[in-house]
């Protein structure tokens, strides 16, 4: 989607850190943004400082963990500016540094609450409506480096949710009609609420949402920044690599059991 101008964007978590800097690259280049998220003050302050630059913002009370709450805010979307194109899937929490056997499963769900859970919400109640709308639209949801590999150690928690942000991204771009473009936004290390007194080492959160807008008008699935990042992943696919050269290499007929082969070869009878 190349041209943002007169566009209307919902970013969850747009009150703040990247969210807010994407609600402030959207609107400098015409976008109308609703952002979201359950603190009401954030959103006041947040949508105040967007009209100050001159643009068209909006807010809506949230908590994504809940269904109910992300239909009211898709009601609320199309009711005030009688189409959306853009949803960002952006809230997140970051569960705290436990290794897992000190971890409880309470702590699990309230990150998987709102890292995951919050994201399919989106997915499933902005993806109908898309889809019903019948016009080009976008649905970009905020992963992790630690989507790829695991980052930072002792939490397996947020790197679990995130893990699991790429796989339905990654199932929600094959299930989605052409016009429905999709994308994972796979921040490093990016100033937010998560950063709190590191922001002097992290990405400044403008810089990186204009990274991430100008690969949303490209079309992008993976929407990068951090570069170093490719040294660890690469160190991971090589791991993989030697794995299966050494116990399970390539060979003819090889596809005979694969999941994909067999679902082609089904699909044509």
């Amino acid at each position: 989607m190349k041209d943002l101008n007169g566009k209307t964007a919902v970013i969850t978590g747009g009150a703040t850190g990247i969210g807010f800097g994407l609600a402030k690259r959207l609107g400098n280049l015409g976008a109308r943004v609703i952002i979201a998220e359950p603190r009401e003050e954030k959103l006041e302050s947040s949508v105040a400082e967007l009209a100050s630059q001159g643009i068209d913002a909006k807010y809506f009370v949230c908590d994504v963990r809940e269904l109910s709450k992300v239909e009211a805010l898709a009601d609320f979307a199309w009711d005030a500016n009688g189409q959306v194109d853009l949803l960002f899937n952006n809230a997140g929490v970051s569960g705290g540094n436990k290794p897992i056997i000190d971890s409880s499963l309470d702590d699990l769900r309230a990150v998987f609450d709102v890292n995951f859970f919050g994201v399919w919400n989106g997915c499933k109640v902005f993806g109908r409506r898309f889809v019903d709308q019948g016009t080009q639209a976008g649905i970009y949801n905020t992963g992790s480096e630690n989507s790829l590999f695991n980052a930072v150690p002792n939490i397996a928690a947020y790197q679990a949710t995130k893990h699991a942000v790429h796989a339905l991204t990654d199932a929600l771009r094959e299930q989605m009609p052409e016009f429905v473009g999709v994308g994972l936004i796979i921040p490093g290390f990016v100033a937010s609420d998560m950063t709190k007194g590191m922001a002097d080492l992290a990405m400044d959160a403008d810089s990186f949402a204009e990274k991430v807008i100008e690969q949303v008008q490209a079309g992008q699935f993976y929407i990068v920044s951090h570069a170093y990042n490719m040294v660890h992943i690469d160190q991971r696919h090589e791991e993989i690599k030697q794995a299966y050269g050494q116990y399970a290499p390539r060979h003819d007929g090889d596809d005979a059991q694969d999941v994909r082969s067999i679902i082609r070869r089904m699909s044509e009878k």
